[in-house]
């Protein structure tokens, strides 16, 4: 089968979006994949996520920091943002999802807005509401760990 020629190809951008949730949540590629297409979906009905076309193509994950590369067809940016924002649970997991910046190719999405920041996360032990807790801790943030789950903290609460 023949390539289409170049001005009959599909033109594609990139969205580079940076992923937070609680340092336990372990969901795969797979699992991001169907939620989204479940989000484009209810948003736009299936006419108008299938002109959006959104394909997740790069994916980390690491203790509640990550990042992903989602492909959309070029003049739908806005609705893939759209779709991306009413996001807020993944394989039953809460999430925090910021796009970081559009690209016209993978390689300068990757070059321009990712930056391998998975992993970053310690663990800790500190002390919250007067008892000892081990925490993940990463940058400014701090993931307390108790029984219920995690709870979000920030430096300043235990200065």
């Amino acid at each position: 089968m023949k390539h289409l020629p170049k001005h009959l190809q599909p033109r594609w951008r990139y969205l580079a979006v940076g992923i937070e949730t609680w340092p336990d949540a372990d969901f795969s590629r797979g699992a991001f994949q169907r939620d989204l297409w479940y989000a484009a979906q209810n948003l736009y009905g299936d006419v108008g996520s299938a002109e959006t076309d959104l394909t997740v193509l790069g994916f980390a994950l690491s203790d509640g920091d990550g990042e992903t590369i989602v492909r959309a067809h070029r003049g739908t940016e806005d609705r893939a943002r759209a779709a991306l924002a009413t996001l807020d649970r993944v394989d039953g997991h809460e999430v925090g999802l910021r796009v970081r910046g559009i690209s016209g190719t993978v390689r300068a999405c990757e070059e321009r807005y990712l930056n391998g920041r998975t992993g970053r996360g310690k663990q800790r032990d500190v002390v919250f509401e007067n008892e000892p807790h081990a925490a993940v801790v990463r940058d400014s943030r701090v993931d307390v760990e108790r029984a219920e789950g995690f709870a979000g903290a920030t430096r300043l609460d235990f200065e």
